[in-house]
């Protein structure tokens, strides 16, 4: 069994309650925006760290990690990328790895919207753990903890962090 710590969209924010919530992880998983090396190497510290890149990282994130991954935990296929869209509205960029060989766990972030969602037509779990940074438009910072035991994804929690404490301009200026 894996015990996985998700998150996404810190943008270069760290907070302590990371390393809180993470304690007892086997792995944590980065859905892109990781915003600084530096980030990076703190969730790193704490535990194996899988990551993908996303829009807003730099040159040397798109160097450290690719914007799509894919691999198998424990007996699950997993496929990560920062965005993806979610069923029913996949981005295009990623329709094809999923269509073609759906995994049974889809990873996204971008939206800064958390979304648990099961898509019946590709039997695959698509996870947004949200975001967990203070940019954005988001109303709560969140991430994610589960289990991977075998084929089965299991004991899933969602933490709340709370408010962003700074957040974007929203609307027209």
């Amino acid at each position: 069994m894996k015990r996985i710590g998700l998150l996404s969209d810190t943008h270069g924010h760290w907070d302590e309650r990371y390393a809180t919530y993470f304690a007892d992880v086997d792995e944590i998983w980065h859905a892109g925006d990781i915003g600084s090396s530096e980030l990076a190497n703190r969730l790193e510290a704490l535990h194996p760290l899988r990551a993908v890149c996303g829009n807003i990282d730099g040159g040397d994130l798109r160097l450290r990690f690719r914007p799509t991954l894919r691999w198998k935990c424990e007996d699950v296929e997993v496929l990560m990328t920062h965005i993806g869209g979610y069923p029913g509205n996949y981005d295009r960029r990623i329709a094809s790895h999923l269509f073609v060989h759906p995994p049974q766990l889809f990873i996204v972030g971008h939206s800064h919207l958390l979304k648990v969602m099961f898509d019946k037509t590709l039997n695959c779990l698509h996870l947004n753990p949200g975001a967990a940074g203070i940019y954005g438009w988001h109303e709560k910072r969140t991430l994610m903890r589960f289990s991977i035991e075998g084929k089965e994804i299991k004991d899933l929690e969602i933490i709340e962090l709370g408010e962003p404490t700074h957040q974007s301009i929203k609307g027209p200026l």
